[in-house]
């Protein structure tokens, strides 16, 4: 099994020093001069080449990835020349590792700027993860275990019904009439869970509705057809012959089986939002980092946009090696792959 951690541990390096490597060229494949986007709409050509050295614009593409690599595992001063920062030592700034770059519109590193929208994102992710996950594996189970009878009939078509159903649509809905017309919660405003941790909680019930109902329908279609496949196995024949109670079948046998193909889309949808619940966001202004990611795209902040882009990645892929040790947990057969 530690054999097994130890090679997925190196395939994730592997793909980040990829996404490092793709996202940053992407950042310098945008048609506009990433020194022009550090200004106003007054710049002057002075301003643009004075924010090109700031940065280190000026530097060869190899330079400026090696810089940035060091940026990441040492820290980094800014402005990024040497005769900047000695001809005004006042303003060097210094961005602490891990340094993912510095945001002339908001002037301060990335980083810090991450870090004040992650909490908000987990919160909103996790929140939604623990209720889609709860709603859509049972609601999958009742149906699968009543098949074609009336469960079966209503929870497969509030789920379609969910799955057809935009997001946006649903966070509006519920704003407009739960929050604002009937006031059954108040309109919601992300509290800090050090702060206050009830108002927290209060405050994530209608996102994470919003996030879990379009999540949960998936989960019930999925773990349906899973469990109807599984419970049609001959080793659950066998283990009811054998007078195995009905729920350590279903639970023991039938669940643990099908659990493959929900734990995969249960990792990588969970490390998405983690990335960034976009919509959701937007919808209550909670500013997390999907919000951020859109404010960045209006301001063409290129260097926030690029470490977002970076932690959304390294999510995604930390959910993947997640994933890959619950298959090995799960089903033993995977290690030996």
């Amino acid at each position: 099994m530690l054999f097994y951690i130890l090679r997925r541990l190196i395939a994730v390096v592997i793909m980040l020093i990829i996404t490092s490597i793709a996202t940053f060229l992407l950042f310098f494949a945008a048609p506009e001069d990433p020194a022009r986007l550090t200004c106003g709409k007054n710049c002057t050509p002075a301003t643009i080449e004075g924010n090109r050295k700031a940065l280190g614009y000026d530097k060869p593409l190899p330079v400026q990835y090696g810089k940035f690599v060091t940026g990441i595992f040492a820290g980094r001063d800014y402005p990024d020349d040497p005769a900047l920062r000695a001809a005004a030592p006042e303003l060097v700034v210094h961005c602490p590792a891990p340094c993912l770059g510095y945001s002339r519109v908001d002037n301060e590193p990335v980083l810090d700027i991450i870090k004040s929208g992650l909490p908000i994102s987990a919160s909103i992710a996790l929140a939604g993860f623990v209720l889609w996950i709860t709603t859509g594996v049972l609601g999958g189970i009742v149906a699968a275990l009543t098949r074609g009878r009336w469960p079966d009939r209503v929870i497969v078509g509030i789920a379609l019904i969910g799955f057809s159903l935009p997001t946006f649509f649903i966070g509006l809905l519920l704003l407009v009439f739960v929050a604002i017309k009937w006031q059954l919660v108040p309109v919601p405003s992300y509290v800090a869970f050090t702060d206050n941790p009830a108002e927290w909680a209060r405050n994530l019930v209608l996102p994470a509705i919003t996030i879990a109902a379009v999540y949960a329908a998936s989960y019930v279609r999925l773990t349906r057809a899973y469990m109807l496949e599984t419970m049609s196995e001959d080793y659950i024949r066998t283990a009811r012959s054998k007078g195995v109670r009905e729920w350590k079948v279903i639970g023991r046998h039938g669940l643990r089986a099908a659990l493959t193909p929900i734990v995969t889309a249960a990792g990588l949808d969970l490390g998405g939002l983690l990335g960034g619940a976009i919509i959701t966001e937007t919808v209550f202004t909670f500013p997390g980092l999907g919000y951020t990611a859109v404010k960045a795209v209006t301001d063409f902040d290129l260097p926030l946009i690029v470490g977002i882009v970076i932690t959304a990645a390294f999510f995604i892929i930390f959910a993947n090696l997640v994933v890959d040790v619950l298959y090995g947990v799960i089903d033993p057969r995977v290690r030996l792959a």
